[in-house]
């Protein structure tokens, strides 16, 4: 019995699985709120957001939907293209990460001293104006994981010292009003 319950199953699934589509691409000037809350990463927030702004006017190409759809970024992109969002039926390139890193590098230069080395920042843009094979793209993505981990790591260490010289100026505090107030009593003790 066990037997004829496993077929069944097995056939149940093996149906279902060849009666769907291998890949559905939801265009995000097309699809209604609920076809794009099926992506993985795309939940009832960010579908809002996109059918609140496609009102105003359809979406141009990708870098147009990352401009205006706040919570979308380039990484984003990458992300829900590979899910199957389209715009225009267009997959997300990846072409414009350059700029907005650039924008984030910019922001970040005066809490954590780094220095990018002009080589690895032309590699950087030449690599983002061409395509990239999935190696390239596992790279990529390892590369800036440990970047961002290092990041991560020197700000820590930023405000632990930061931290540790907040502690040492307030008990330099204490010990100087500590020493303030013996001083009145040791000249009121020589009279």
């Amino acid at each position: 019995m066990f037997k004829k319950i496993f077929a069944a199953l097995a056939l149940t699934a093996l149906t279902a699985f060849t009666a769907m589509p291998a890949f559905a691409a939801v265009d995000a000037n097309k699809a209604t709120q609920a076809e794009l809350e099926t992506l993985k990463g795309i939940g009832p927030g960010i579908s809002g957001k996109i059918v609140e702004e496609r009102k105003k006017g359809a979406f141009k190409d990708w870098q147009d939907m990352v401009d205006r759809i706040k919570g979308v970024g380039d990484g984003n992109a990458v992300k829900l293209s590979a899910e199957g969002l389209t715009v225009n039926g267009a997959t997300f390139k990846g072409a414009a990460a350059a700029p907005t890193a650039a924008r984030k590098d910019d922001k970040a230069a005066p809490m954590t001293p780094t220095k990018v080395e002009p080589a690895k920042a032309a590699a950087t843009t030449a690599a983002a104006s061409a395509p990239m094979s999935a190696v390239d793209k596992k790279a990529a993505a390892k590369q800036a994981k440990e970047d961002k981990a290092a990041a991560k790591a020197a700000k820590a260490d930023e405000a632990k010292k930061a931290k540790a010289d907040k502690a040492a100026a307030a008990k330099k505090d204490k010990e100087d009003k500590v020493a303030a107030a013996a001083k009145p009593a040791a000249s009121a003790a020589k009279k």
